[in-house]
């Protein structure tokens, strides 16, 4: 199934802790190319995020943001007293104060005391495999709209080739009313002139004439790259860059088959051979 490089995908979790939400779009790139905007606690996580990305994606600029709030409630946070340790400390101020007898002890200085109080800090590890995992469910979104967007370039494009293949069948059967036109043209400007060739001579003349403007070969390839569109669009690959080049051989045969045209018909069916084949190539610009 081809994807296409156009998709926007957006993943939001709500917990104890607070709020994030994963928020990725992608739009047309020759090759993979990551913007990547994260808060700056989880500025850590960039490397890993890249490497999953380029782990899922092949083509295509792809912008993901992270947003993250914690909940207020939990932003002030919460002291915690070491009572054991507070009370030794009173215990060795009263008997200093005892033996040298002096002043109460300052409870504010008993609390300065490195591990009296300390605070309970959140735990950012927890919350960074919560974000991670929500990233995981934001690409398989994210990913599943390039599919469908995908399938319905599939279409479009299959549409196109449709119409190449009916295109091609009118110029055969144009082809052999145009030799006989083209043969009953040089016989008449012969006669016109006054000019008596042989028989053979004129079946050679005949013969490089048609030479000329057959484009049989032209339309056999272009059927067999008809044929190959639709075998690499069934391909469970990135196949982007395979229809841009198929595209490109679908040009040098119809702007041949323009060249080679003596006949209003052909002109008409190459010029319609040309717009089909730029419409393809337009979709094929959005294909990973």
């Amino acid at each position: 199934m081809i994807s296409s490089m156009t998709a926007y995908a957006r993943k939001e979790l709500n917990q104890s802790w607070g709020n994030a939400s994963w928020e990725l779009r992608s739009v047309n790139q020759r090759y993979l190319e990551t913007y990547i905007r994260l808060p700056e606690q989880f500025r850590s996580l960039e490397p890993l995020i890249r490497e999953r990305l380029r782990n899922r994606l092949t083509r295509g600029k792809v912008e993901c943001s992270l947003r993250f709030e914690l909940d207020p409630a939990t932003q002030h946070q919460q002291l915690s007293l070491n009572k054991e340790l507070a009370e030794q400390i009173l215990n060795a101020a009263d008997w200093i104060a005892t033996q040298h007898q002096s002043g109460e002890v300052n409870p504010i200085d008993v609390l300065r005391w490195p591990g009296v109080l300390s605070a309970k800090e959140q735990n950012l590890d927890t919350i960074s495999q919560e974000i991670l995992a929500l990233l995981e469910t934001a690409l398989d979104e994210f990913i599943a709209v390039r599919e469908r967007e995908g399938q319905a370039l599939s279409q479009l494009i299959t549409q196109r080739l449709e119409g190449i293949s009916a295109e091609v069948e009118k110029i055969r059967l144009f082809m052999p009313q145009i030799l006989q036109w083209q043969k009953d043209r040089l016989k008449s400007r012969l006669e016109e002139v006054n000019i008596d060739l042989d028989s053979s001579r004129l079946e050679q003349e005949i013969v490089l004439l048609a030479q000329r403007i057959d484009v049989a070969e032209e339309l056999d390839r272009l059927m067999t790259h008809v044929k190959e569109t639709y075998s690499i669009l069934k391909k469970n690959e990135a196949v982007g860059r395979r229809l841009d080049f198929m595209m490109q051989e679908f040009n040098r045969e119809s702007n041949t088959i323009a060249s080679k045209s003596i006949n209003a018909q052909v002109t008409a069916s190459a010029i319609e051979l040309k717009v089909l084949i730029e419409q393809i190539r337009e979709q094929v610009q959005n294909i990973e």
